[in-house]
């Protein structure tokens, strides 16, 4: 029974020291969370105008709070894997552009960013499309060695074929790291800007 005491008592200790780390949380950063939570809002179009919301903090708030809705923003801006994820990382963009007052500076990287959100979707069809055509071919040259050039070729899907799947992946990871970095630049100059 005392092991029990003790083990509870440990517990006990334990969760006054976090409760008392909890209640030294600075005000900025409790600020700076409320803006991430209105970020939170916004995207899923429960918010409409962060610049609004902004304003109707205290003056003595505002630079936290517009700290922590950048931050946010800018975590949503991501590669556009899929069509939810190019609509929420020009949400985003939107959003930075709303908070900053189409500010020159911030616009001309927004745009850039909005234009990477674009080429990006672009540049991924193009590569697999090249790939399709060049396994195709590979394939279609292979079988045609086989069986003559007088028989009639069937259909060739490549992406059914095992070196299609190691080859694409390499080149999506070629991709995505190439416009992850151009992604991850133009966002720690808005970084900067909002900081």
């Amino acid at each position: 029974m005392a092991e029990i005491r003790s083990t509870l008592d440990m517990v006990m200790e334990r969760a006054a020291r976090m409760a008392a780390r909890a209640e030294d949380i600075p005000a900025d950063q409790e600020t700076e969370q409320r803006g991430m939570r209105l970020v939170a809002e916004f995207l899923e179009g429960k918010q409409s105008d962060l610049a609004d919301l902004l304003g109707q903090e205290a003056p003595a708030d505002q630079k936290a709070m517009r700290r922590g809705m950048a931050k946010a923003l800018l975590r949503n801006i991501v590669l556009p894997r899929d069509e939810f994820l190019m609509k929420s990382s020009s949400a985003a963009i939107t959003g930075l552009l709303d908070l900053s007052g189409q500010a020159g500076d911030v616009g001309s990287v927004c745009t850039e960013l909005q234009q990477l959100l674009e080429q990006y979707s672009q540049h991924k069809e193009q590569t697999r499309q090249q790939l399709d055509d060049a396994i195709r071919a590979q394939l279609m040259q292979q079988l045609q060695a086989k069986m003559g050039t007088d028989e009639e070729l069937p259909a060739i899907d490549p992406t059914m074929h095992p070196q299609y799947q190691k080859e694409w992946e390499t080149a999506k990871s070629n991709l995505n790291e190439q416009y992850t970095q151009a992604f991850d630049q133009r966002k720690e100059i808005l970084m900067q800007r909002f900081s």
